[in-house]
């Protein structure tokens, strides 16, 4: 998984740029998401991975695929992909171009589990904290996890606060063991 990501990031930032410059992340967004769509489609992975095809028919197919999408700067970037065998990257580096969008518009996605499902007040008053700490608009996905036995754990990008009783039990036995 961090080698995918480690591919990805570059493609993800670069396109970025692009579309900030040229005023098209929600288009770019969109075309990314049907790649990344393709991209996980076992089909589609079994022709673009198979040598018979030469790598202007698979871009033929996968432009085929985008709604008619003929922008040059898709086209490139298509064919820069398929060149690289960067492929399989694609739905990591929708994911990644889709959170640089987002934090480019002051939000920020927050994981947020509990052991309990969580009232709305308490929910508003979490992101609140959240949003403060973060100086950025808080989008939060919740989950009931009920392993966590009471608190929560959230994870905002790298960071993940583990304020849950298992987590303070895992913490207080591996102390007891060192």
């Amino acid at each position: 998984m961090a080698e995918l990501t480690t591919i990805a990031r570059p493609y993800a930032e670069a396109l970025f740029r692009l579309a900030s410059e040229t005023n098209s992340l929600a288009d770019w967004l969109k075309t990314l998401t049907q790649l990344a769509e393709v991209a996980k489609n076992p089909e589609a992975q079994e022709a673009v991975t198979n040598p018979r095809f030469s790598t202007e028919q698979k871009q033929a197919l996968l432009l085929g695929l985008l709604e008619g999408e003929s922008r040059p700067e898709v086209v490139n970037f298509v064919a820069m992909v398929l060149q690289n065998r960067r492929f399989i990257a694609l739905p990591t580096i929708e994911r990644m171009f889709e959170e640089l969008k987002i934090a480019s518009e002051g939000h920020v996605e927050a994981q947020i589990e509990t052991a309990f499902a969580l009232s709305d007040a308490q929910l508003n008053e979490l992101t609140a904290v959240l949003s403060q700490q973060f100086n950025r608009k808080i989008n939060a996905e919740v989950s009931v996890n009920a392993a966590l036995i009471g608190g929560a754990k959230v994870t905002v990008g790298d960071l993940v606060v583990d304020a849950s009783v298992r987590g303070k039990l895992s913490a207080l036995a591996a102390s007891l063991k060192s």
